[in-house]
């Protein structure tokens, strides 16, 4: 379920300041689109149920068939996956040794036991639209589904863009009480260095089954049970709201009663908790190491947050306090029933969360740019052997360079019949809407990793004419050497020579 909370699942981690309000103005009443604000990006809130914005332009020289994880498709209309993309989908970083990834993922699943739980990290990364969208009760015109936000092998297929495209399928065998999915998702998306095309989520659910505690069984009282068997922690939690609120946070009372909705709620929250207490831990001892002299300890502080989102009732958000900020960490709550009842599971109810490994492997190494992680530079890579082996090898990464920037902007009419932003809706809206991943897309598939950013600086209409311009400034800086200007320049020639082919826009 991890997808759908998509801050926790990808973006750098979240400064919220110390004034961030413990009750929020409901979700429900922010969600303004499909592009939330960058504090919000990456969580489940951004699958609401706003309509869909445009869709990508086609792809120009579309291959009849591609190959993906030792699988092959037929492509059709609906094919968007650029090279660097379809290159990504083996690198599997989550499960590479001594990976910052990887190492994290072990770090999350050593809280979640067998034979409680059970991992899953080897699902193929192409899924049915059916299964990463009908089955989640995704509708039809639902942004998620646009070839702008989502990469589509053909009409009927495409790269994952969540983690939870396999959670049906796992309620549906029913092999163990709890498990936790670990996989690389692939998003269009904008260009920044917390930001990238392929990033990794992890999500974790907890089952109880009524046919186990019996015809007018206590269930609340076996979940209760089950958090007394829980280790106990130190940290600091302040967690003031009640465990339900008819408005801001209902109970699915057709499918709960309080009871259970709360004793549900306890051992999410205990569990997840301890997950807190162990990646932070972890992170204040590589913290202090790197910095014996500077460091300056802080008792851990996390604190509950009231949330929503669409698969999930009550819901949360937990944040910790980390070096002089609140910080977003993950988003969870009870399962919507629904989801059990679709899976042939009716008489199941549990917890689920959602977090992103990228998300916190930045902050437990201290990595300060997301296209590291692709790097195959053992200057990178080799700071961190031996840590898959033994988790207290965890250290923070050591910057072994810092290369000069170079900023080149690009300037465009759009078509007349163009129009930014959010067009019309559904996968399956018409290709005549401007939409920015389009540029995003364009200027990867250049660039590549040496694209450190891409920001819309400046827009305009012509008061006569309606036309509207836009200019982005494009920030080319390669992690691992200087480029040069004529390989800049190049590069930049053919990212506007793109533009022009794949969108039809007009450089000014």
């Amino acid at each position: 379920m991890a997808s759908h909370w998509r801050l926790i699942l990808g973006a750098a981690p979240s400064r919220l300041g110390s004034a961030s309000p413990l009750r929020r103005v409901p979700v429900r009443d922010q969600l303004r689109g499909f592009k939330l604000p960058r504090a919000t990006q990456r969580s489940w809130a951004a699958y609401s149920t706003a309509a869909a914005p445009a869709t990508t332009s086609p792809n120009i020289n579309t291959p009849s068939t591609v190959e993906i994880d030792g699988r092959t498709y037929t492509t059709d209309s609906w094919f968007n996956v650029p090279s660097n993309v379809l290159a990504a989908t083996s690198r599997k970083l989550h499960l590479q040794d001594d990976h910052p990834v990887s190492i994290t993922r072990q770090i999350i699943e050593s809280v979640f036991p067998a034979p409680t739980y059970k991992c899953y990290n080897h699902f193929h990364p192409v899924v049915s639209v059916d299964e990463n969208f009908d089955s989640l009760g995704f509708p039809p015109d639902h942004p998620g589904r646009a070839r702008s936000d989502t990469y589509y092998i053909n009409e009927s297929t495409l790269l994952r863009t969540h983690t939870s495209a396999h959670e049906a399928a796992i309620f549906r065998a029913n092999a163990s009480d709890g498990y936790l999915i670990s996989a690389d998702v692939y998003r269009r998306d904008e260009v920044d260095r917390s930001h990238y095309p392929v990033f990794h989520q992890m999500e974790g659910a907890r089952v109880w089954d009524r046919a186990r505690v019996g015809p007018g069984g206590d269930l609340a009282a076996a979940v209760w049970a089950d958090v007394g068997r829980l280790p106990r922690h130190a940290m600091r939690v302040d967690d003031p709201n009640p465990p339900s609120h008819p408005e801001r946070n209902p109970l699915q009372a057709g499918h709960h009663t309080p009871a259970e909705a709360e004793a549900i709620a306890a051992h999410l929250k205990r569990s997840l908790e301890l997950m807190v207490v162990e990646i932070f831990t972890r992170a204040k001892r590589a913290a202090a190491l790197a910095d014996p002299a500077g460091y300056r300890d802080e008792p851990l502080r996390a604190r509950w947050v009231e949330a929503y989102f669409p698969f999930t009732s009550p819901s949360w958000e937990l944040e910790v306090y980390y070096e002089g900020g609140w910080l977003e960490v993950l988003g969870c709550g009870v399962t919507q029933q629904s989801l059990y009842v679709n899976a042939g599971q009716p008489g199941q109810l549990g917890w689920a969360f959602g977090i992103g490994l990228e998300r916190i492997a930045m902050l437990l190494f201290n990595i300060p740019d997301i296209r590291l992680f692709w790097s195959t530079d053992q200057r990178f890579l080799g700071q961190f052997a031996g840590a898959s082996a033994n988790l207290d090898l965890v250290r923070r990464f050591v910057p072994f360079s810092r290369h000069p920037e170079c900023y080149k902007d690009v300037s465009f009419w759009l078509r007349p019949s163009s129009s930014p932003g959010p067009g019309n809706t559904g996968a399956g809206a018409q290709h005549d809407d401007f939409h920015e991943n389009d540029v995003m897309e364009v200027v990867r598939s250049v660039g590549g990793d040496v694209v450190e950013d891409v920001k819309l600086v400046d827009q305009f209409t012509h008061p006569k004419t309606g036309r509207k311009s836009l200019c982005y400034r494009i920030n080319y800086r390669s992690l691992e050497r200087t480029l040069t200007n004529a390989e800049t320049n190049k590069m930049h020639d053919e990212v506007t020579r793109q533009l022009v082919e794949k969108l039809g826009v007009e450089i000014r």
